[in-house]
């Protein structure tokens, strides 16, 4: 079940998703994929084993990204040159301080044209810039729960886009 959430006031339109297997994680991350322009910021929140990488696997693969992709717990990033996108896949979970960040110098792939999808953001603030595009993903009865806002108006497009790769042409607004 798609809800497509958008508020009165025109701030931060929310999706809500029921993923029920994995593949319909990798599916929302192809759906996605096809929604990404350059230079968007996306954060993956969630807990271990919530789907964070499993979304990134369908993006990439969606993008013709053919070989493994694994959570870059210990590199802290993995890049792809994939379709018509610079991606860059990064993994804080392993950072003890924010300022590894900074002393990791990524602060330079934020600041250029790559799509950056983020794991455990949280653990790089206050260094981080804000997301355009947030994604939570949270177990759920059979299945998990995806809560994806659209923090600017880069994110709020990238969302309006998902929404309609979703549920066809033109999605209801649900109001708040």
């Amino acid at each position: 079940m798609i809800e497509f959430i958008h508020p009165a006031d025109d701030s931060e339109a929310r999706l809500r998703a029921h993923l029920p297997a994995e593949a319909d994680t990798v599916g929302l991350g192809a759906a996605l994929a096809h929604a990404l322009q350059p230079g968007l910021k996306v954060w993956l929140q969630g807990n271990l084993g919530s789907g964070k990488t499993t979304l990134t696997r369908g993006v990439l693969r969606a993008l013709g990204h053919e070989g493994k992709v694994k959570s870059p717990t210990y590199t802290l990033i993995e890049p792809y040159s994939v379709s018509r996108l610079n991606l860059y896949h990064f993994d804080f979970y392993r950072f003890n301080s924010p300022d590894e960040y900074l002393d990791a110098g990524l602060d330079e792939y934020f600041a250029g044209g790559g799509v950056c999808l983020v794991e455990w953001p949280q653990k790089a603030l206050p260094h981080l810039p804000p997301p355009d595009l947030e994604i939570f993903l949270q177990p759920e009865a059979d299945g998990r729960r995806a809560d994806i806002i659209g923090h600017t108006d880069a994110g709020q497009t990238c969302l309006n886009e998902l929404a309609k790769a979703l549920r066809g042409a033109n999605p209801t607004p649900v109001p708040d």
